[in-house]
């Protein structure tokens, strides 16, 4: 389970998180929703330890996040696969060579047949052939390098897996083809996510449960009906930036 209890963080005099309660529950997917910059994407790297908060508690699986020492902080990230927001490869190496990266353990990662096996398996489920770990990450398109990022994310079989804006900067088509990676990397890995998302239609698509963050807090939170449902005017403000929702009949 991840949880954020009272979590609070400012950058200089800006505040950006201002007592944020989230969880997630084992084996659940939550799409995370705000306006951009509202700090989506800081309570994902609260939650791998790579931001700590001023004040409040982050928590993964029982552990205090922010008081782990390295060594455990380590042990923590190699259950924690990362898709970065524009796939974040390097380019100097293959794609073969930047998924391998995610292969957390020494041992696993020195294993030569073992690697060329789950990398294969891992671009398999990103729905690219193995012959892609051949090319450079600058021969890839935008929606390549997103998938390959994924895969990276993927290699070390990780139980949570957060995924930074996998629908930015694609056409509706690829935003349709991330969504269906995305369910259907759930029901196969059965992984605990948290997708932090601009894509209203997107996250209603693919998670068991929205939460909506706005002025640094969590402002709704439950499942796609429920929210369709609010009465929140912030929400519903929210949601019809995507969705027309109709008003009741008089």
């Amino acid at each position: 389970m991840i949880g954020l209890r009272g979590v609070h963080k400012s950058f200089g005099r800006h505040v950006v998180l201002d007592g944020v309660d989230f969880t997630v529950d084992d084996g659940e997917t939550v799409a995370l929703l705000g306006p951009s910059g509202s700090g989506k994407s800081v309570i994902l790297k609260h939650i791998i330890g790579l931001l700590r908060p001023d004040r409040g508690e982050v928590l993964v699986d029982g552990l205090a996040v922010p008081r782990l020492g390295r060594g455990a902080l380590a042990g923590l990230r190699r259950r924690i696969g990362y898709a970065f927001q524009n796939g974040a490869l390097f380019d100097s190496v293959s794609v073969f060579e930047n998924i391998r990266l995610g292969i957390a353990e020494e041992s696993l990662y020195r294993d030569a047949g073992f690697c060329r096996e789950r990398v294969g398996e891992c671009l398999r489920l990103v729905n690219l052939t193995e012959d892609v770990g051949r090319l450079m990450p600058a021969q890839l398109s935008g929606g390549m390098r997103k998938r390959v990022g994924i895969a990276r994310a993927i290699a070390g079989n990780p139980k949570y897996l957060l995924y930074d804006e996998p629908n930015s900067g694609l056409d509706p088509v690829n935003a349709d083809v991330m969504d269906a990676l995305v369910e259907n990397l759930q029901r196969e890995l059965k992984v605990t996510s948290v997708l932090v998302s601009h894509d209203v239609r997107g996250s209603f698509r693919v998670a068991d449960r929205i939460a909506l963050l706005h002025q640094g807090r969590i402002r709704a939170v439950g499942r796609p009906e429920e929210l369709m449902a609010a009465e929140d005017d912030v929400v519903r403000e929210f949601l019809e930036r995507d969705f027309a929702v109709a008003e009741p009949e008089e």
